[in-house]
């Protein structure tokens, strides 16, 4: 048996508890990870094969870290447990068995991007204008369908007008999936679950092979993993599900905080264990986040306590403008990394991506260097999506979707007329593109093609019997010669190709990287991974960067210092929220937010802020009233409205209404309110005019080009030029770098 000394009194006793139902309520930080680890290994120490347990994760990061802890402990044994993600596990049970369902086994992933391709098609096919039926509303509407088990002829029972015309897309979307072989995300689920009831022995085999299973982050499951897992587990009863319903935020995905408020209900003979102490932060921050949080009322309740010490005291930060708001942040990062802190140890997290606007333009301004999570991601360039388009249509040619991507890509003088006449050509005799275009010599429309489609068919059928015969990367090398992309992008020798060509190289670096650490590599088996991917699947620290992120994105992870901007009504709680009264989600969102922090939490408000087109006043978040007094400092940082008004601008300590303008002595906007703006690719497509920002003098900078100077952080160095606050300055040690004279702290030599 192994030693499990090393966990606390809670944590063994879930540990120990290994038959029947079992509810583990894990606070933030209580070590949950640990706990799932050493319950598979005792399970599969007791004689359970590795392969009969199932531990499902909802990141493929987090997945990945309790195989690697497993195998730590038991051995090479400890990889043969099923620890993935519900789309990993569903994804390789369907490709061994969706033949039941009319598929087949080749089929392709579609991702967000593909989804609206589809619905945008299939809007033109049915006549609607985008701009009355909006492509992202109708899909919106179907998850929902496909979530609750519901086929397009229920929806088409309903009254609502909208509806029906949902049920109609929805139809033709789900035809044009099923002729392309291709799943949405949804999809993965919801014929997982379809599967399981059609094929009563499917059903009975996967309940034999998995007899114990565990779940992670129970709170953020829908109603169909609920049935997933409800129907897996019936023969046995040994589910372990582990979660925390104070850290439910993902209800606008379909996730139901009932599945783990109601377990006890569907499983009488549950055990409950709560696991309350926080390895993570300090006690001020635990104090902070469990006086918010009791403000709830649908949870089971538990508070968390630490042994860490009381540590510093929250910061509630009261800025005048966002501007100030992200001056303060960038001011407090170069403070606390002058004192021995590193770039990677901050995180800022926001309620919507477009507060990281201002908070980036001030740290390119004072030199830091920062990563944004959540923005481009890798296989959402052109380049990859390009690449990734051969691969999947190497392995399944029936996908249309990704054959009209890449047939004239490069350049193989089939235009969009060509393309078109190829698809009308498969609609009328229900094949796929494809097939047509292998039969090319039989249509007399496409004479004209006939050579050049024949000879990418042939081209595309050779790869695919290459894809069986040689390892993944020698096959992408391949497919970049036979398909003359490389050539396409040497061609024109520029900065744009030559950044391109360096992505489609870096592919082949996840290629090998996958054939090195697969099981069983394969050719569908990296398009799985690939198409699972998430942005926090991809998240390292080892750039010493600071992190920007959504709280959304942040679950799972955690941070010496945290920075929360932007705590007021209709921003953090979202508008949405308040008006859909869903405030409580909002609040676990807050609370998840403050958990992330280790050692410090600075949470900002500011008492104007520009945002979706206007400036207005803010009201303070009603969050803020809810912090302790005892735990929680506040400060104004500059020339702050509050300080300005006091009591007079928000009525309670926090504030709580809006001053007219006229009330003020003067404009408090000036020109540095929107300062490089225009230059800033947040702002770059919004639909707002820019205000006339007021004229000032020019100011003398108080250093000259050839001054020696010393930053704080990145040693000595020469100023190059200095012009309107802005300074050039080549460090000896680390490079040039332009900086905001306010912001950057330079001193002369």
């Amino acid at each position: 048996m192994s030693d499990i000394s090393h966990l606390n009194e809670r944590q063994r006793e879930a540990v120990q508890c290994t038959e029947g139902p079992l509810l583990v309520l894990a606070g933030a930080g209580s070590g949950k990870t640990a706990v799932l680890t050493e319950r598979c290994a005792r399970i599969i120490r007791e004689g359970t094969p590795p392969w009969a347990v199932l531990a499902i994760t909802f990141t493929n990061k987090a997945a990945k870290e309790i195989k690697e802890r497993l195998i730590r402990v038991l051995g090479e044994e400890g990889g043969e447990v099923w620890a993935m993600t519900f789309h990993a596990a569903c994804v390789r049970i369907l490709r061994r068995e969706i033949g039941a369902l009319g598929y087949n086994r080749s089929f392709t992933v579609y991702d967000t991007d593909d989804q609206k391709r589809v619905m945008k098609d299939v809007l033109k096919t049915l006549n609607h204008d985008e701009k009355r039926v909006n492509p992202q509303a109708v899909l919106s509407l179907i998850g929902k369908a496909k979530d609750a088990e519901q086929e397009p002829k229920d929806l088409a029972k309903s009254d609502d007008y909208f509806t029906r015309i949902v049920s109609e897309c929805y139809a033709l979307y789900q035809k044009r999936l099923f002729d392309a072989n291709a799943l949405d995300f949804d999809d993965i689920l919801a014929l997982t679950v379809r599967l399981f009831r059609q094929e009563k022995d499917v059903l009975a085999y996967y309940q034999r092979r998995f007899s114990y299973i565990l779940i992670d982050e129970y709170q953020d499951t829908n109603r169909l993993q609920y049935s997933l897992i409800s129907m897996l587990s019936a023969a046995h009863r040994n589910l372990c599900v582990v979660g925390d319903d104070d850290q439910s935020i993902y209800g606008f995905r379909g996730a139901t905080i009932e599945n783990i408020l109601s377990f006890e209900k569907h499983y009488p003979e549950a055990k409950v264990v709560r696991l309350e102490q926080n390895y993570r932060s300090t006690g001020a921050i635990l104090e902070a986040a469990n006086r918010v949080i009791a403000k709830n009322t649908g949870r089971k309740g538990k508070t968390l306590w630490t042994g860490n010490g009381q540590g510093e005291p929250v910061k509630l930060i009261v800025t005048r403008s966002e501007n100030d708001e992200a001056r303060f942040i960038s001011e407090t990062v170069l403070t606390e990394a002058a004192q021995g802190a590193s770039f990677r140890d901050f995180c800022v997290l926001y309620r919507m991506n477009a507060q990281s606007s201002r908070v980036e333009s001030q740290l390119r301004m004072s030199g830091i260097p920062y990563k944004v999570v959540g923005g481009m991601r890798f296989y959402d360039r052109a380049e990859i999506k390009d690449m990734m388009a051969y691969l999947q249509v190497i392995h399944n040619p029936n996908d249309d979707l990704r054959l009209t991507r890449i047939i004239n890509t490069p350049a193989r003088g089939i235009g969009s007329k060509g393309i078109a006449v190829l698809r009308a050509l498969a609609a009328r005799d229900g094949v796929s593109c494809f097939g047509v275009a292998e039969q090319s010599e039989t249509y007399p429309e496409l004479a004209r093609l006939c050579k050049t489609l024949t000879a990418f068919t042939r081209e595309i059928r050779a790869l695919g019997k290459l894809s069986e015969l040689i390892p993944l990367p020698e096959l992408y090398d391949a497919v970049l010669d036979r398909s003359g992309y490389v050539r396409m992008l040497r061609e024109k020798d520029d900065d744009e190709n030559r950044g391109r060509l360096e992505n489609v190289m870096e592919l082949k670096s996840n290629i090998t990287g996958y054939q090195e650490s697969a099981e069983d590599p394969s050719l569908g088996g990296f398009l799985d991974e690939t198409a699972l991917f998430t942005d926090l699947d991809k998240y390292e620290d080892e750039d010493n960067a600071v992190t920007l992120m959504t709280v959304h994105a942040a679950k799972g992870l955690e941070f010496p210092f945290v920075f929360l901007p932007g705590l007021e009504e209709e921003l953090f709680p979202h508008k949405n929220s308040v008006e859909a009264d869903t405030v409580e989600e909002e609040r676990r969102l807050f609370y998840v937010g403050i958990t992330r922090a280790r050692k410090r939490a600075w949470i900002t408000h500011a008492t104007t802020r520009f945002i979706h087109g206007s400036t207005d006043f803010t009201k303070p978040s009603r969050f803020l009233e809810e912090l302790p007094e005892s735990a929680v400092a506040e400060e104004d940082y500059g020339d702050s409205l509050s300080t300005q008004f006091g009591s007079g601008y928000g009525g309670s300590k926090y504030g709580g209404g809006k001053k007219a303008w006229e009330d003020l002595d003067e404009d408090p906007f000036v020109e540095e309110d929107f300062a490089d703006i225009d230059a800033d690719p947040v702002f770059a497509d919004e639909d707002w005019v820019k205000p006339k920002p007021k004229a000032r003098p020019a100011r003398a900078s108080k250093f000259r080009p050839g001054d020696l100077v010393r930053h704080p952080l990145f040693g000595s160095g020469k100023v190059l030029t200095a012009d309107r606050g802005k300074i050039m300055v080549q460090f000896f040690a680390s490079g040039t770098r332009l900086l905001n004279e306010d912001l950057a702290q330079l001193t002369k030599e």
